[in-house]
């Protein structure tokens, strides 16, 4: 089972994480991007550039975390048009971690059983 890191500014994506009810789940801030990640995870990141970014940046050059990251889902508003989870297709792209979903806001309930599904099978 994946375990979750995230990033939540607003809140939005922490709703989002507690839908998924992961037993191993980690909020990265800037306080704890330093910490090692012992299994594979998710990462779930909103979209706010620069803020998200460095943490997102912090946290994958402590040795061993990038190696450890199976997947990206984006989180952001479909009002933004091309912009909507622009950070995550950028860390994505940068990094080359797979980008495995997209969702608006807090996702639906299709959103959170597709992504349980990924945590379940790796």
């Amino acid at each position: 089972m994946l375990a979750i890191v995230f990033i939540s500014l607003t809140g939005q994506t922490r709703r989002f994480v507690e839908k998924l009810s992961a037993d191993q789940q980690l909020e990265i801030d800037d306080r704890n991007c330093d910490v090692t990640m012992k299994q594979p995870f998710l990462l779930i990141v909103p979209t706010y550039q620069e803020i998200v970014r460095e943490l997102v940046d912090d946290f994958l050059a402590v040795e061993g975390n990038l190696e450890k990251c199976r997947g990206i889902v984006g989180a952001g508003n479909l009002n933004f048009a091309q912009l909507f989870c622009f950070t995550a297709k950028d860390i994505s792209r940068d990094y080359r971690i797979p980008l495995i979903h997209q969702i608006e806001f807090q996702g639906n309930e299709t959103d959170v059983s597709y992504i349980k599904e990924v945590m379940r099978n790796g």
